[in-house]
């Protein structure tokens, strides 16, 4: 018997190993193709300060936790880069890559909790789908944070169940992880409190022994949280200041989620996940396994507290103002087990009702459906217009036009003879400006109205080039693209 139970998880974890080089085949290709967002750049910046031994500096008015950089130090350490300079876009997008690629290996540890074939179809709609894969390869927190959700979801669940001392320090682990990628972790630990609330006034209640065994997973969960979280935000105990700073992240998270520019109606993360070819089928499905999980009451249990989960981050997900389109990776964990269960669940019901050599040929064809659609908008999203402003998923996307500007400036540097160019950056925000000039060693960003010195190259914000019209008198302009509606006008010397 444990030699065949040993043989069962080795054959389900090579099943899950496939999906996920699967998934790790779709994500690695031209991962420097698509120009570099504001936010990669941002945070490029932040792993190149650390490169310079630097320690992290946490700021919850402008910058995340520092969970992204933690993981991305010791990998782009590891491809050779020494420098801020030295950072390539592969180099940087393979931690997100790392991260989504762990994120389908947690199906395989999920089968105890939600069965075999429901993770293995979840597993495989994480590998192949175009949100995720789309997410996967942009250098942002998002990625590591559904990692680390759904560890979070996984060992929470085992240790509620077990009142194992190890599950519960593992999930104050995953929600410090969590926190240290990003202060929206509040929002979630929320979602999930309340989702086990519901879930627990519907089951049996426990003995007084069950209630001491669980008081000591609470505590070993909040000790391993706390540790985990002092370790981080204070990188490692270099900068004991960011643990005050912590203390502003529920407020500015509060203030940020009135929308700062990001406003969007309630029925946006709907309208996102239902675009293209395969949304509508995706989210039809999830939505039957909903209603199948509740239906299913006695048997459905860990799917009705991630059922309560998904539907309570939705809710609060679309209440709040502000909502940019990677966010819907976070709701794509509950949508693809629900729609999981849903077609294990048609699986059934169909055998069942007709005979297997009718069933068994119908759902192949219903597979290669549903793979044609989504392959289609995968290519569509992730390869060929992966910063086009049709595609839903490039939010105020960084502009091909821009990838030309450091060419252009070291070309017009050749034909002027000026071997180190100085460039002089105006501008209110000059990202990601910052990450495409990191290769020239003489490079000075200042605000609007500031005083600045002489230089070879003005990069002038269009509402900026008027304050600085007699510095600029012998200097042509060029216009050049940085997102949507942003253009940047590039002074070079006028030729004599």
């Amino acid at each position: 018997m444990e030699s065949a139970a040993t043989g069962s998880r080795w054959a389900r974890w090579i099943a899950f190993f496939i999906v996920a080089l699967v998934g790790l085949a779709i994500r690695l290709p031209q991962l420097g193709a698509r120009p570099m967002h504001t936010d990669e750049a941002v945070n490029a910046y932040i792993v190149g300060q650390l490169l310079a031994k630097e320690p992290f500096i946490y700021d919850p008015q402008d910058r995340h936790g520092p969970a992204l950089a933690a993981l991305a130090l010791p990998i782009v350490r590891m491809q050779g880069a020494k420098s801020f300079s030295d950072l390539t876009e592969p180099e940087l997008r393979i931690v997100p890559v790392v991260a989504g690629t762990i994120t389908i290996l947690l199906f395989g540890a999920a089968v105890e909790m939600f069965g075999f074939i429901p993770s293995l179809l979840a597993a495989i709609l994480f590998a192949v789908s175009p949100l995720p894969a789309y997410y996967d390869r942009y250098f942002i927190h998002e990625s590591l944070f559904c990692a680390a959700t759904f560890g979070l979801i996984l060992s929470g669940w085992r240790a509620s169940q077990t009142r194992s001392v190890r599950q519960a320090a593992l999930a104050g682990l995953c929600a410090a992880l969590m926190l240290a990628c990003k202060e929206t972790a509040l929002l979630h630990f929320f979602a999930l409190a309340v989702a086990a609330i519901v879930f627990r006034s519907t089951s049996v209640r426990e003995t007084g022994q069950m209630r001491e065994g669980q008081w000591k997973t609470i505590l070993a969960a909040a000790i391993s949280f706390l540790l985990t979280s002092a370790a981080l935000f204070t990188w490692f105990g270099r900068n004991w200041k960011a643990l005050p700073a912590l203390l502003h992240a529920a407020p500015d998270l509060f203030a940020r989620a009135a929308g700062q520019g990001h406003e969007k109606p309630f029925w946006y993360f709907g309208r996102l996940l239902t675009v293209g070819w395969s949304g509508g089928l995706l989210v039809a499905f999830a939505c039957l396994g909903f209603f199948i999980i509740f239906r299913r009451r006695r048997d459905a249990v860990p799917y009705q507290w991630l059922a309560y989960y998904g539907l309570f981050l939705a809710i609060i997900y679309s209440l709040i103002p502000y909502k940019t389109p990677w966010l819907a990776l976070n709701l794509w964990l509950p949508l693809t087990l629900c729609a999981a269960i849903a077609v294990e669940s048609l699986w059934r019901w169909s055998i069942s009702r007709f005979r297997q050599s009718a069933t068994v040929p119908a759902f192949c064809i219903l597979a290669a459906l549903t793979g044609v659609l989504i392959a289609h908008d995968t290519r569509q999203r992730v390869f060929l217009y992966p910063a086009d402003e049709s595609n839903p998923y490039a939010y105020a996307h960084t502009s091909e036009d821009l990838v030309g500007l450091p060419g252009e400036i070291a070309d017009l540097a050749r034909r002027n003879g000026i071997a180190t160019p100085r460039i002089t950056v105006i501008a209110a925000d000059p990202w990601p400006l910052p990450w495409y000039l990191r290769h020239f060693s003489e490079v000075g960003f200042w605000q609007p109205g500031q005083k600045v010195a002489d230089a070879d190259f003005f990069i002038t914000s269009t509402d900026a080039a008027g304050q600085y019209a007699d510095q600029l008198k012998n200097f042509r302009p060029e216009f050049f693209g940085v997102r949507p509606g942003v253009l940047i006008l590039l002074w070079s010397p006028t030729p004599k």
